[in-house]
C-alpha cells in the first residue's frame, strides 16, 4: 500500500522535473530571441558600414571600428582603423557601389561572425574595380556597443 507520502513525493518530483523543463525551454526561447535580435542588429550594422564608406561618412565609421581591427583585403593587403580611414579620405580607396548578395550572422558569447558574398565596385589608386568577395567579419560587443575587430576577404571568380 502507498503512503501518503510515497505519493507526495512522488508528485513533487515530477513536478519539480515539469518545472525544470519549463524554465530550461524559456530560457533557451529568450536566448534564441536575443540572439536572432542581435544577429539582425549586426547583420545591419554591416551593411550601414558599408554605406558610411560608400558616403564617406568617416567619423560614424570610426565609431564601429575597434582600435585594433585587422581589415584583410582580397589582394592580401592588411590595414589598421588609421589607414582604413585615412584611404578613404585621401581617394586611394574610393567605394563607389556595394550589392550584398548574402550575408548571415552567428551569435556568441561577446562575438557575432557575419559571413557574407557581396560585388564591389571601388576605385583603387586610379583604377577602376569590380571585385565578387567572399567575406567574414568579426564583430566583439564591447562598452561602446559592437565594433568591428576583424575582416578578411577573398576573391570569387
Amino acid at each position: 500500500m502507498c503512503s501518503i507520502k510515497t505519493i507526495t513525493n512522488t508528485h513533487m518530483k515530477q513536478f519539480l522535473f515539469l518545472l525544470l523543463l519549463f524554465v530550461t525551454t524559456v530560457a533557451t526561447a529568450q536566448k534564441t530571441k536575443e540572439e536572432s535580435a542581435t544577429e539582425k542588429f549586426v547583420l545591419k550594422l554591416h551593411e550601414t558600414k558599408f554605406r558610411w564608406m560608400i558616403n564617406k561618412k568617416l567619423d560614424s565609421l570610426s565609431t564601429i571600428l575597434d582600435e585594433r581591427v585587422q581589415y584583410v583585403h582580397s589582394n592580401g593587403w592588411m590595414e589598421t582603423k588609421k589607414e582604413i580611414i585615412d584611404d578613404l579620405r585621401s581617394g586611394k580607396l574610393v567605394m563607389n557601389n556595394v550589392t550584398v548578395t548574402e550575408a548571415s550572422a552567428r551569435v556568441y558569447k561577446g562575438f557575432v561572425i557575419v559571413n557574407g558574398k557581396g560585388v564591389f565596385n571601388v576605385v583603387l589608386e586610379g583604377k577602376k574595380v569590380d571585385i565578387n568577395l567572399l567575406y567574414t567579419e568579426v564583430y566583439a560587443k564591447r562598452q561602446n556597443g559592437w565594433l568591428l575587430v576583424s575582416r578578411h576577404a577573398n576573391k570569387l571568380p
